[in-house]
């Protein structure tokens, strides 16, 4: 899922208008919508993904996801050996529950980004288990989708999972693939023999789960 993370909705442009009526402005730009689905395609070449799927509402927000739709659909030219499409955002949430299995890649504005990620982290176990990738053109965070958790630190209860995923795309945003191979291979391997935590269903406490994982890199 590749998520445009710098304007829409989430610019936080709001104002009221009179008492008791409150605007918000969706921002989107052609420069930003171009970039990100140049970004997706690329990804998808470097990877060897076969589809990348945009995501809008553009039959009804016919200016502001429609700029989206046809700066995804030009760059989509650009790039003839990776399949392109499109889903309107609530038929997309539906196939997603009933077949996601039909999609691949699937390029969001900001908002639908938001809320769509946390959909699929459903649908393969939970926040516990989900990656996440900030890549600016400067410099990269990656960090676990479902944030700090505070309310189970020190406890021996959290999932590392993501926080390890999150490392392997960072190593191999730093063209460290063969280590983060060993990283991700040994992370299967430990879930595969059944260490698993709380979360999904196993009785392994964090370090115990991480001691594993460790054990299986070296």
């Amino acid at each position: 899922m590749i998520r445009e993370n710098t304007e829409d909705l989430y610019s936080g442009l709001e104002h009221e208008v009179v008492p008791g009526v409150v605007e918000s402005l969706k921002i989107i730009t052609e420069r930003a919508s171009t970039r990100i689905a140049n970004y997706a395609f690329e990804y998808a070449r470097r990877h060897g993904r076969r589809r990348v799927t945009a995501i809008h509402k553009a039959n009804i927000m016919k200016l502001s996801d429609g700029l989206f739709l046809s700066c995804f659909r030009r760059v989509a030219e650009s790039y003839p050996d990776i399949a392109a499409d499109d889903r309107i955002v609530d038929a997309a949430c539906m196939r997603l529950v009933m077949t996601p299995e039909n999609f691949d890649m699937l390029l969001l504005e900001n908002l639908y980004g938001d809320i769509v990620s946390d959909l699929a982290a459903g649908l393969v176990g939970g926040l516990g288990l989900v990656p996440g990738a900030n890549i600016g053109p400067e410099c990269a965070i990656f960090e676990a989708v479902h944030g700090t958790a505070p309310d189970i630190a020190g406890k021996d209860i959290a999932n590392p999972t993501a926080l390890l995923l999150s490392a392997i795309l960072m190593l191999r945003h730093l063209d460290l693939s063969p280590v983060a191979d060993c990283v991700e291979a040994a992370l299967l391997k430990t879930i595969a023999d059944g260490v698993r935590t709380p979360d999904i269903g196993g009785t392994a406490g964090t370090r115990e789960f991480a001691r594993a994982v460790a054990e299986k890199t070296r």
